[in-house]
């Protein structure tokens, strides 16, 4: 295709190197909810692949720590992803980062809890779904504005399996809910941003340890129930993630968009 975006064209890696396509050496990535869990890992792996990373989190006294154990290369940013004010400053102090635009951005922060639909407070629906979704959609707009300017970026949310099955028996409706729009939305900004240069998939994680799941995993009959569900007989670790993460984030996955790439020991296949 003739004028095409940097982004929008085959990776430029080393021919006899396909390793290097994974690499982030010299780009800038945003990683929301970095302060525990998922977050937290995705940072460390992002930065060993060679990126400078923006951490952000309401806890800033968690991300400050993790950019002092990371060392260079880590900007930690105090951030509410349900304060419009803070995504702006979120995305102001990415761009000046970054020089002008944000090459990767992690769309990680999250919330929920299990909790049974006829009892579930309409006002606890409404505060996963925004932090969930609508959060996840301010902060992507923010970012991609620069990035469709510069004709170059990539969006990688995390959404979840259970935004692609029912997590019953576990009560789980506006997490479910909320992870499902995540699906679609990354879908069709995939979709309308592919011509820009901007590609935008979603890692769709299984069961891993994280700050929501910790009681889980101190439940045997929770835990027994993951391994007799799970077609591996067990749950995932977090380094069991970092190539999926790599992958999307990188050149790797050039050719890439609107895609859920789900890790989750078979669970949705069965």
């Amino acid at each position: 295709m003739e004028n095409a975006p940097t982004s929008a064209r085959p990776s430029t890696a080393p021919r006899g190197d396909p390793l290097a396509a994974f690499r982030l050496d010299g780009r800038l990535a945003v990683v929301t909810g970095a302060s525990a869990g998922l977050g937290d890992h995705f940072a460390r792996v992002l930065h060993a692949a060679g990126a400078t990373v923006v951490v952000a989190a309401r806890r800033l006294a968690r991300v400050d720590a993790l950019a002092a154990d990371l060392g260079d290369r880590v900007v930690a940013v105090a951030c509410d992803v349900t304060s419009d004010a803070d995504l702006v400053r979120l995305a102001g102090t990415a761009a000046e980062v970054g020089g002008g635009a944000v090459d990767v951005l992690v769309n990680n922060a999250g919330i929920g809890a299990p909790q049974a639909a006829e009892r579930e407070p309409i006002d606890e629906f409404r505060a996963v779904v925004d932090v969930n979704l609508n959060a996840l959609f301010r902060l992507t707009q923010l970012v991609a504005v620069p990035m469709i300017e510069a004709g170059r970026g990539t969006v990688v949310n995390v959404a979840s399996m259970l935004g692609l099955v029912a997590a019953a028996p576990v009560k789980q409706a506006s997490y479910c809910a909320s992870k499902g729009a995540v699906v679609n939305l990354t879908r069709e900004l995939g979709c309308q941003w592919a011509r820009k240069g901007v590609r935008v998939n979603a890692l769709a994680p299984g069961w891993f340890p994280s700050e929501m799941t910790a009681q889980m995993w101190d439940d045997e009959a929770s835990s027994r129930y993951v391994r007799d569900q799970c077609p591996m007989g067990r749950r995932g670790e977090l380094a069991e993630l970092d190539g999926a993460l790599l992958f999307l984030a990188s050149d790797a996955s050039s050719y890439v968009t609107g895609q859920i790439l789900t890790v989750d020991g078979g669970w949705t296949a069965r």
